[in-house]
């Protein structure tokens, strides 16, 4: 496996020095985005084009397990650092384009633990997002390649800007981190990711069709192969029927997908939907759900508001629950709360935001200490 690694960033002890060093991060970030607001855009004399086009999204991460707190320079894993390339070129009966993406391997909050530090920067081939071809045309669109899967987005669908904090995707923010166990305080092994699943699709090797969109509904389905990871004969089956639509001001999407993962012989099935609306006065809701065969389910709920008070951008926060049951374990039950502020600054591209969520855990007989973790950062985009 091929891999980059420089020094690694430093593990920051003092909560001040750390905030001070990831604002400055925000600021070195947004000073760079002014002169970038022009895109890196290349067309040509047929309609196509050539985009380049990347974000940056360091953050600072404090993690109190109930015994230890453990703070972090870390890339925030729901948008993580990445660079990418789009060409785009329309033809007589169509379009066709071509995407590739990578992240940039740098340390995620998702991959931090009591345990474990990652590197820095550690680039290896599963950063890779996308290496994806598509073609478009009246009868719906084509993928060939590295991308998502059908059901890609559909457990998390949401209608605000704040997903940077608070989403169903609730291992981002410190899923790697270990629960202790309430007696004693040793590591439990029980990962916050591990009880706190969305089931949601990821990204394969795979082909894909998505039909054309009828009165706001979409049928998308895909078959693939985990292609970037070394060893594995992982295979993917999945369908999908989305919406999206707006009514006088009210904008509603949703969806509901199924996915089996075939591991050696043995299927994974997962079943799960979302519904999303947001209000003309700012006022938006997510409802979540979500079942994986003879292995737990789960609901999530979110409830949010949106405004332009300031002239910089807009303004979003939420507050959010999760609630999980016998996820690995009967009778298991898994909660999360979190709260966020996402700040839009439309000028240099670039948003800043800090969340908090807290996670619980209880089995049969035994009681686990609650993990706490703040979250605070910014994300430049060009």
């Amino acid at each position: 496996m091929f891999y980059t690694s420089i020094p690694e960033l430093p593990v920051v002890k003092n909560m001040t020095q750390t905030l001070k060093l990831t604002s400055a991060a925000a600021l070195l970030a947004a000073g760079i985005a002014a002169p970038a607001a022009a895109e890196f855009k290349w067309d040509n004399a047929s309609g196509g084009y050539v985009k380049i086009y990347g974000q940056f999204s360091p953050a600072f991460q404090s993690v109190d397990d109930g015994v230890t707190t453990t703070d972090n320079l870390v890339d925030n894993a729901h948008s993580n650092t990445r660079v990418g390339m789009w060409v785009r070129q329309p033809l007589s009966s169509g379009e066709f384009s071509f995407n590739f993406e990578t992240a940039l391997g740098l340390r995620s909050s998702g991959a931090v633990s009591q345990t474990s530090t990652p590197k820095g920067i550690d680039w290896d081939r599963t950063d890779i997002r996308k290496v994806d071809f598509a073609f478009k045309g009246d009868w719906g669109t084509v993928y060939l390649g590295q991308g998502s899967m059908a059901t890609d987005g559909v457990a998390d669908k949401s209608l605000n800007n704040n997903a940077m904090t608070t989403y169903n995707g609730i291992g981002d923010f410190a899923g790697s981190f270990q629960f202790r166990t309430a007696a004693g305080g040793a590591l439990s092994g029980i990962s916050i990711s591990s009880v706190t699943p969305s089931l949601d699709g990821g990204r394969q090797g795979r082909v894909r069709y998505d039909s054309p969109s009828f009165n706001g509904f979409q049928v998308a389905l895909s078959a693939g192969k985990d292609v970037l990871t070394p060893n594995s004969n992982d295979k993917y089956y999945d369908v999908a029927l989305k919406y999206v639509r707006e009514f006088g001001g009210t904008k509603v999407a949703g969806g509901v997908g199924f996915s089996r993962m075939d591991r050696n012989g043995v299927d994974r099935d997962d079943t799960f939907g979302t519904l999303a609306v947001k209000l003309e006065n700012g006022l938006n809701f997510a409802f979540s759900a979500g079942s994986r065969k003879n292995d737990g389910d789960y609901t999530y709920f979110l409830a949010g508001y949106e405004a332009d008070w300031w002239q910089a951008g807009t303004t979003s926060i939420a507050v959010d629950f999760y609630n999980g049951n016998d996820f690995g374990l009967a009778g298991r039950k898994s909660k999360s709360i979190g709260v966020g502020l996402n700040q839009n600054i439309d000028s240099i591209s670039t948003q800043v935001y800090l969340g908090y969520r807290t996670h619980e855990l209880s089995d049969p007989g035994v009681a686990y200490q609650d993990v706490n973790a703040v979250l605070f950062g910014a994300r430049w985009r060009f």
